[in-house]
């Protein structure tokens, strides 16, 4: 059998996500993938990086140097549309966590430039691949025409009780007070570009966290469903930021069909659990997708659907495969750079995704 063509990639940031799954999981993609080095802001985390075998660097630029054909960014979200479009300007593949970036503005810049540059942008909302997400896609009626809800619930206690059992994580605190400070002050102009004001605290904490950091994933897939069954996103017509900022809600009614699609997302810091359900009403059904927390590998996403035949009521619970969604998005990205295959994560997508953050924005903050 031949041998696949390996492609040479850079990796910039080694925070949790990097550690837990991205890094990881490029080395066990080793017939695909050579880490070529890993740029991250910390001289603890490089030294850690070095003692693993990696070629470390304090500075993205320095990826570029070493002659790679793709970059995964996993550097924190005000960073990644400029490292997005650098990449794009040398020529180079991205790889960019969600969120791509934090305006529609931005979003439509990386588009032109990625267009300009002819190269591969996918991002990493890896529900896309999850393997009940695409069984949920394949039991999904054609016509919406019963559709009465869609539900988005997250309870989130934040990463601590899902990183404490990873016995190689190394979390570091010696990033140069600079940075952080540039990071901030990065974060605070690119947001006020989307929502056009200057947000309170906890504003700026449900933008950033509970809009673009967890419902984004949720604004994603339940797109994605809709894209779907033909119907669109209509009028937002409640938002809210709660609970000083751990809280965020919206209610959009959606065009096509009679219907409103709910979200909310609701750090609960004291409480171990996770808990990420997204449910499709129908009259005469119900599914429900129920999502572990991403930091945990091997919990396969449980999706349910629930009928009734009279008064009997039946209840189907489908359990698609053990497949990660991490590894699959990387399989899947390797594919579009060697083989130009579709993108399933596309920056359209991101942007579609990006415009509903924006509008309820608007709405929790007016």
């Amino acid at each position: 059998m031949e041998r696949p063509r390996r492609v040479r990639i850079g990796v910039v940031g080694a925070g949790l996500i990097g550690q837990v799954e991205h890094i990881p999981n490029l080395r066990r993609l080793e017939r695909l993938y050579e880490i070529a080095g890993i740029a991250d802001a910390s001289p603890e985390m490089r030294r850690v990086l070095e003692e693993r075998g990696f070629p470390a660097f304090s500075s993205y630029d320095q990826l570029f140097d070493a002659g790679i054909e793709a970059i995964l960014v996993a550097a924190p979200d005000q960073y990644h549309a400029e490292i997005t479009l650098n990449a794009l300007r040398r020529g180079v593949h991205v790889f960019c966590e969600k969120p791509l970036c934090f305006s529609v503005a931005q979003a439509a810049e990386i588009a032109a430039a990625m267009e300009r540059a002819n190269r591969v942008v996918q991002v990493g909302y890896m529900k896309r691949f999850d393997p009940s997400y695409e069984k949920l896609l394949s039991l999904l009626p054609r016509s919406a025409a019963e559709l009465r809800m869609i539900s988005v619930e997250v309870q989130d206690p934040d990463s601590w009780p899902f990183n404490q059992h990873q016995g190689d994580f190394v979390k570091t605190s010696d990033i140069p007070a600079e940075t952080v400070a540039d990071g901030k002050r990065r974060r605070d102009e690119q947001v006020a570009r989307a929502v056009a004001r200057k947000l309170t605290d906890a504003e700026m904490w449900g933008y950033t966290n509970c809009y673009c950091s967890s419902l984004i994933h949720d604004i994603n897939v339940v797109h994605g469903a809709l894209d779907h069954l033909g119907l669109e996103t209509g009028e937002v017509i409640g938002a809210a930021f709660f609970a000083g900022g751990d809280g965020g809600h919206g209610s959009v009614r959606l065009r096509g069909c009679d219907a409103i699609w709910q979200m909310t997302h609701l750090f609960v810091h004291k409480v171990a659990h996770y808990r990420e359900r997204v449910s499709f009403y129908f009259n005469d059904a119900v599914y429900e997708l129920t999502f572990p927390s991403p930091y945990l590998n091997h919990f396969p996403t449980r999706l349910t659907v629930s009928r009734s035949d009279g008064n009997c009521w039946q209840e189907t619970v489908y359990r698609a495969s053990y497949e990660e969604a991490f590894i699959r998005e990387l399989i899947g990205f390797w594919h579009s750079v060697t083989a130009g295959a579709p993108v399933r994560n596309t920056v359209a997508a991101a942007l579609k995704d990006l415009r509903l953050v924006e509008q309820l924005a608007a709405a929790a903050i007016k």
